[in-house]
């Protein structure tokens, strides 16, 4: 039995050998396969080169890459000599690489590419420990001298395999591993301050492979196209997830075109991303409809509605329903079934004239998308199961390695989550910490095997966030159903108090806001106002599609925050998404808002988890928001 993630990898070997691990380009583009047991000869080969390099059993070796093939080999050979990989990626600023790299006291740092090597060199004389700089990506840079190269680390791994012993040595390092060993120290990229970093363990890790396992319909051989930065823990998981389930990693960009190209060569059976992209592919259809004929549009909405209509009796047909106040299993039961039946062959007909169009653009095998690192909007996750694409709604946070809850492949619930079997859940008043009853808003709080060993170095902050109980405090804010399902309803920190009391979570109205396809980004303000105000990045690519097809003249995309009608375009879609007829009470209507010139960017306005960061905002943007309230 496995202790370990390469042990629980080598067991898929023995399983598996000729089965593909990996699909990933060449320098033509073509995908190129690696097999699991090509994969395991790899680690084992760098593994025995970074061994020669000093790497021994619970040391920290900065990785500083995105995603790629390259990167799960070292990751294993990492944790194949009982070390721990400090992972991050090219939108690292400088600071925060000095501040991880200098608290990890890393002597090994390994590198992809010349951007992220110019990054590394202008701090570089503040980093006492580090003895080693390893480049996986060597293009372009001129002078290797003193660099040491990721294909002579496997060029003579490989060799060296061949010796005798070597192979043994590797193997008996492998075996030492244990659950409680540190597997990985991610510096979680908070709204203030400096990353914290957080110690997850094997044991952390491969208790989520198993019990997502056990909520999704998974196949061996099956392939994921893989999109999001490695070194977000979510990403991180779905790997892990990969190997346990003995599945294939296709290696893609987050970026549409190039996303959606390899979706049609690859043809995965499921996508890993963040709710944006889901954002992207809806207003992408949302575009195309535009430019259809009057009749064709109208045919595409209508079958949407029947299709919203289709999916809400079903799911009440299924008992997929949670119950927050009121309501019966039996009597939706009842009422929904002769509805559902009425529904059923007109939603076949929609499928087959409308919705096919949409779903061959995921492929012909597509089951479903993962979606974490944030909230996905009811309004993207209603539009979806609408048309009959399964999107799958993860929660978790880096400390808790990083998933709590996921909706259920098998039992989906809108709008709803389940936390993963064997993870308590309660709410608790975050002022109090008293337990609430099912119903009633307060914090999440979380107890099991996946919660995180503490922050490095930083016992203070460990002991703040989890309890003398075991229980992590989330800082988010969540409601309990009867079934023990739940849902998000915000951040503690988050919430806005009017000057007339009343208590509002923002990132609903955030949300809904953004998905209108003129808006890019939206922050909601209005802490002890009278009423709420809202600061509107607005999507320019689509504005000036609006703005050609309406026929209105304009400078350039800088001045369309000053004209009236883009203003009037927004104020528009603000008071048809945030209004009673859409489920928001009357205090929680936007009264105000500003057009910002620039998008928010990751290291100002945003996190590397592309998080907003509301203080930063309120400082940057203190001079318009007077001028809203003025």
């Amino acid at each position: 039995m496995y202790r370990s993630i390469v042990q629980l990898f080598d067991e898929r070997v023995k399983e598996s050998p000729l089965l593909n691990a990996q699909l990933a380009k060449n320098e033509k583009g073509i995908f190129q396969p690696v097999t699991y047991i090509q994969l395991q000869e790899r680690y084992r080969a760098v593994a025995l080169s970074l061994r020669k390099l000093g790497v021994r059993r619970g040391d920290f070796v900065t990785l500083l890459s995105d995603n790629r093939q390259e990167w799960l080999v070292l990751d294993l050979a990492i944790l194949a000599l009982g070390a721990a990989d400090v992972p991050r990626g090219r939108d690292a600023m400088e600071y925060e690489i000095e501040h991880i790299v200098s608290t990890a006291a890393s002597e090994i740092v390994i590198i992809e590419n010349r951007e992220l090597l110019e990054k590394f060199d202008r701090i570089r004389g503040n980093l006492k420990s580090v003895g080693k700089i390893v480049i996986i990506d060597a293009k372009g840079i001129g002078d290797t001298e003193g660099l040491i190269l990721y294909e002579d680390l496997l060029r003579d791994g490989l060799e060296e395999l061949g010796e005798s012993g070597k192979r043994e040595e590797i193997e008996h390092q492998i075996m030492l591993g244990g659950e409680n060993d540190t597997a990985t120290l991610i510096f979680t990229s908070g709204t203030t301050g400096l990353p914290k970093g957080v110690m997850i363990t094997h044991g952390n890790i491969l208790y989520q492979t198993e019990a997502i396992g056990k909520c999704v319909p998974f196949e061996k051989g099956e392939k994921w196209l893989s999109i999001l930065p490695v070194w977000h823990a979510f990403e991180r998981i779905l790997q892990y997830l990969i190997i346990y389930e003995t599945e294939t990693i296709a290696y893609s960009k987050p970026i549409g075109k190039i996303m959606l190209t390899d979706i049609q060569r690859i043809n995965p059976e499921y996508i890993g991303s963040v709710p944006r992209i889901w954002e992207t592919i809806k207003a992408g259809v949302n575009q195309n409809l535009k430019t259809m004929k009057p009749v064709k549009r109208k045919l595409f909405n209508f079958f949407v509605k029947v299709g919203a209509r289709y999916r809400h009796h079903e799911f009440r047909v299924a008992g997929a329903t949670s119950h927050i106040a009121g309501g019966s299993h039996f009597v939706e039961r009842v009422t929904s079934f002769i509805p559902y039946l009425l529904l059923k062959p007109l939603y076949s007909i929609g499928d087959r004239l409308v919705f096919s169009q949409v779903k061959t653009k995921l492929g012909t095998s597509f089951r479903g998308g993962m979606s974490g690192g944030g909230s996905m909007s009811r309004d993207v996750e209603a539009f979806f199961s609408a048309i009959g694409i399964r999107l799958m709604n993860g929660y978790g946070m880096t400390e808790a390695a990083p998933v709590i809850g996921i909706s259920n492949y098998y039992h989906p619930i809108k709008g709803f989550m389940h936390p993963l079997p064997g993870t308590e859940m309660k709410i608790i008043d975050p002022e109090t910490g008293k337990e609430l009853p099912q119903g009633q808003k307060g914090e999440v709080i979380i107890r099991g095997p996946q919660i995180m060993k503490g922050y490095y170095n930083d016992e203070a902050r460990t002991s703040a966030i989890i309890d003398k109980d075991g229980y992590l405090h989330t800082g988010d804010l969540g409601i309990l159903s009867r079934e023990g399902d739940y849902t998000l309803v915000g951040r503690v920190k988050d919430t806005i108090v009017l000057s007339g009391g009343e208590n509002i979570e923002p990132i609903p109205i955030e949300q809904a806001l953004t998905a209108s396809e003129y808006i890019e980004s939206a922050v909601v303000i209005g802490q002890d106002r009278k009423s709420l105000a809202a600061l509107i990045v607005i999507d320019q690519k689509n504005t000036e599609k609006y703005l050609k097809r309406e026929g209105i003249p304009y400078v350039n995309r800088e001045n369309f925050g000053e004209m009236d009608e883009v203003r009037q375009l927004i104020n528009s879609e603000i008071t048809s998404r945030i209004s009673r007829s859409q489920g928001f009470k009357a205090f929680e209507q936007i009264s105000h808002f500003a057009i910002l010139e620039k998008s928010f960017e990751v290291g100002r306005e945003l996190s590397a988890k592309q998080e907003v960061k509301r203080k930063v905002i309120n400082e940057l943007y203190a001079k318009e928001i007077e001028e809203l309230y003025r």
